[in-house]
């Protein structure tokens, strides 16, 4: 197990795109629907449990987050979406600034879509990976909270995801993970690694 992600800290919020950091090393992102889960694996990947602020009420990431693995590579948490009673001009601002990152971020190497396993492929999910489809960029799902079903109904979620990708010819890995359990961090690493050039 790749041992760098300890070091992990974090560097800046961001809530404008003209005040993104300079494009300099390789970047990680991690996006999903608010309850998914994010945080919490973040905090799981890195092995450390206030990385990145894990709140009872979804939609609270408002920024887009920037963690320093080391000098040359960092992760980012962008804001959830799919929240509906965020304001609907707050919506607009999120959207405006993910899909400026993900189309201009020229440092940026692949995005890990994070989806509660009970919850899989939402419309929003659809419309993210359709999105990254066209931008030919990376994409790695972690179906998190696996913990939460037994093993068999685990393994025949991820089966169907994966026929599901696969019908609609999306080109994206999956795994099943827990935080609790801490499942499927060694799987998930692999491909940071490799996104990261580790």
């Amino acid at each position: 197990m790749n041992t760098a992600y300890k070091q992990t800290c974090f560097v800046t919020s961001v809530f404008e795109v003209r005040k993104l950091p300079p494009e300099a090393g390789a970047e990680a992102a991690f996006a999903g629907r608010s309850n998914a889960g994010k945080s919490s694996a973040i905090n799981a990947l890195c092995e450390q449990k206030r990385l990145a602020q894990i709140s009872k009420t979804p939609g609270r990431t408002r920024a887009l987050n920037f963690f320093a693995v080391d000098a040359e590579r960092t992760l980012v948490d962008l804001p959830g979406y799919g929240y509906a009673q965020a304001p609907a001009a707050l919506r607009g601002q999120w959207k405006a600034l993910i899909e400026h990152y993900l189309s201009k971020r020229r440092n940026l190497r692949g995005l890990m879509l994070v989806m509660d396993i009970r919850h899989p492929l939402t419309d929003y999910d659809w419309q993210l990976l359709d999105w990254c489809q066209a931008q030919a960029l990376p994409l790695h799902i972690l179906l998190t909270k696996a913990d939460k079903l037994s093993r068999g109904a685990a393994a025949s979620t991820l089966q169907k995801v994966e026929l599901s990708l696969r019908a609609r010819k999306r080109d994206a890995s999956v795994q099943t993970f827990s935080t609790l359990k801490r499942q499927g961090v060694e799987q998930a690493h692999e491909v940071l690694d490799a996104w990261l050039g580790f």
